[in-house]
């Protein structure tokens, strides 16, 4: 696939869109923007949260695809319809005061666009525990719909580290009869929750992890209170920050996202078909969706592609409205109009 190189400021390219981030929901996006026959520039660092995974799950159509092979086959599926594709990073990007965005990369190159879809996707803030960091996305996971079946049956703990500490626990049970909550640094259950754990069979230990046990690049258990308990899978609650640092010149409001009552981390927030409060910005996947899986974020870059070409749809025919009233007097309009009908009446 051939990559297209962004110009210089004295010859910056406009496009109709540029999205930011070439992830699921970035490719989709593009490539409904590409078929609705839209100028698109996709620009994309190669540096997907989901890489160390070694498969999209619950995809349909495409369960199991290693998330670089997926990438890969969107990336064709978008230049095949004349999108382009930019390996880099925004530096910079703000709005333009006679409208438009000036974008510009970390290679000091720039771009013009009429509209942006920003698909920047987000950071998990792990905890703190020696080796953790290593493994996440192999055996330490987040997400039991992505991960659950792959270590069905297997001794799973639960790193508590807050209030939902007890529900993930009594989720994951749904995979694995053997589930140990280690309470970490979280409180400690109520009785009714206690009831609920000693009901699903989830032991509870008490304590903070030191550690993991790993055993030919498999982890094989926790280091808790001076011991070792076995544990092939450990599941964690990360912090999930939007990755919003190269849009603070567009003035994009970053708030707080919710579950069950609780902070999960922080968004820009959008309408339900992706726009943000900025005029012709959009924004699409986990950087306003916190919790959304691949195919979840791929839906949103759709919904959002549309609505964006439905807005410049709308800009297309008010400009070529005032280019033809330009035309167009209504002297003339009116020696038209009975220059047809008379036609029409055989005169």
């Amino acid at each position: 696939m051939t990559q297209q190189t962004a110009q210089t400021a004295d010859t910056a390219q406009n496009y109709d869109v540029v999205v930011i981030g070439g992830g699921a929901a970035g490719l989709s996006g593009a490539l409904t923007l590409a078929r609705a026959r839209r100028s698109v520039l996709v620009i994309d660092s190669g540096r997907p949260r989901n890489a160390p995974a070694e498969g999209v799950h619950t995809y349909l159509g495409r369960e199991g695809t290693p998330p670089g092979q997926l990438l890969a086959i969107g990336r064709t599926e978008v230049t095949g319809y004349g999108g382009e594709i930019v390996d880099g990073s925004v530096a910079t990007a703000e709005r333009l005061d006679g409208g438009g965005f000036r974008v510009v990369l970390d290679d000091g190159s720039v771009v013009a666009a009429a509209r942006l879809l920003v698909t920047t996707g987000l950071v998990d803030e792990l905890p703190q525990v020696p080796g953790l960091a290593e493994r996440f996305g192999r055996d330490v996971l987040h997400c039991p719909y992505c991960h659950g079946w792959e270590v069905r049956d297997e001794p799973i703990g639960i790193l508590a580290t807050g209030p939902m500490a007890v529900h993930h626990a009594l989720l994951w049970r749904q995979w694995s009869k053997d589930v140990t909550l280690f309470l970490h640094t979280a409180a400690e259950p109520g009785d009714e929750e206690y009831e609920q754990l000693a009901a699903r069979g989830i032991s509870v230990v008490d304590g903070e992890v030191t550690g993991l046990e790993v055993t030919g690049d498999q982890l094989t258990g926790v280091h808790i209170g001076g011991r070792t308990i076995r544990c092939h899978a450990l599941a964690v609650a990360p912090r999930f920050t939007a990755r919003t640092g190269v849009l603070a010149g567009l003035g994009l409001e970053v708030t707080e996202q919710e579950m069950a009552g609780h902070v999960i981390g922080s968004r820009i927030a959008t309408d339900p078909m992706g726009a943000t409060e900025v005029p012709g910005v959009w924004a699409a996947g986990n950087v306003t969706a916190l919790t959304d899986n691949v195919i979840g974020a791929a839906a949103a870059g759709v919904r959002a592609a549309a609505a964006i070409n439905a807005d410049l749809i709308a800009e297309d025919t008010r400009q070529a409205v005032a280019a033809r009233r330009e035309i167009f007097t209504p002297e003339l309009e009116q020696e038209v109009s009975e220059r047809v009908l008379g036609n029409r009446r055989g005169f």
